[in-house]
């Protein structure tokens, strides 16, 4: 089959497309055919290494010192079930699934391999492989850390997302009108004409006001790109408001309750998979350097297979 494969840490063209072997299945686990994945921030974090200090050597201990272990990237994917498992019972050949990799990575290839127990739900029934391919992973992270501060059981907490226009910003978005925030988007003012579809309250264009002396109040700042720390914003923080962001040790752990909710939401027409650029696998290359230049808006969605599946 054919896989990008990123052969050493470094720039973009470190990532090879080549033939691999077809990935053999166990008797609980699934082979998939994919149809798009995602390059997003963390496909390009780990292919550059892009960590500053001592986390240079915590992620070389963990994935690999002069390369990723997992030399195939990609944690997203939308596909088709193409054989099962003798001890499957979840899935048959055939069916629609999107969902993601974690640690596992691999979903820049042709073909997939996943326990059945992984993190990965039926399609939305309206949603086409490219379009399913770009909602897990913003969406798992912005439900991740709103949750963890506490969107819940707030009232009409008053919610500001920095970095609004990224994957993960516009899945805050939508999670937070979801819960009834009143929003407060942080962009660019380049940006923020691609946020005139969302609900929003009011907008902040970092490159015109500087946020954190915007003398506002908030419940919750996510800091949906990690540019920002909590001293920086304690000002701007309510009494007992949670400062939360993409940017420190936690980790955004991903679960089937966070893919059915985003399945729920866009079936109902609630949340919007917004897709910046569609690359082929072949031009894996051009695609993280897109990525690279930190403009895109949503997803940067990567085209694997072929629409044409109804003979699986």
């Amino acid at each position: 089959m054919k896989a990008a494969v990123c052969e050493a840490y470094g720039k973009p063209e470190t990532v090879i497309v080549k033939q691999v072997p077809k990935p053999a299945i166990r008797p609980g686990e699934i082979l998939i055919k994919v149809m798009a994945s995602t390059v997003n921030s963390g496909d390009v974090r780990m292919r550059g290494l892009k960590v500053n200090g001592w986390m240079k050597l915590v992620m070389r201990l963990i994935l690999g010192f002069s390369k990723p272990r997992k030399s195939i990237l990609g944690v997203t994917f939308s596909g088709v079930v193409e054989r099962v498992g003798a001890k499957v019972s979840r899935f048959k050949p055939g069916d629609k699934l999107f969902g993601l990799t974690g640690f596992r990575f691999g979903a820049h290839a042709e073909y997939l391999c996943l326990s059945e127990r992984a993190t990965m739900i039926e399609m939305p029934a309206n949603a086409g492989f490219e379009a399913a391919a770009a909602l897990p992973f913003g969406a798992h992270t912005a439900i991740h850390f709103l949750q963890a501060a506490g969107i819940e059981k707030l009232n009409r907490p008053r919610v500001a997302i920095y970095g609004a226009t990224g994957s993960v910003g516009i899945a805050a978005l939508q999670v937070a009108a979801h819960y009834g925030a009143i929003i407060t988007a942080v962009c660019s003012s380049r940006a923020a004409p691609s946020l005139s579809t969302f609900t929003i309250d009011n907008i902040v264009l970092y490159d015109k006001t500087e946020f954190t002396r915007s003398g506002q109040q908030y419940d919750i700042i996510f800091d949906a790109v990690g540019k920002l720390s909590k001293k920086e914003c304690r000002s701007l923080l309510a009494p007992h408001g949670k400062f939360v962001t993409v940017g420190g040790m936690a980790v955004a752990r991903e679960n089937k309750e966070q893919l059915d909710l985003v399945r729920q939401l866009f079936e109902a027409g609630n949340y919007q998979a917004v897709i910046d650029k569609a690359f082929s696998l072949d031009e894996i290359v051009a695609a993280h350097e897109y990525v690279d230049t930190g403009r895109k808006i949503g997803n940067v969605v990567l085209k694997i297979g072929q629409e044409e599946v109804s003979s699986l």
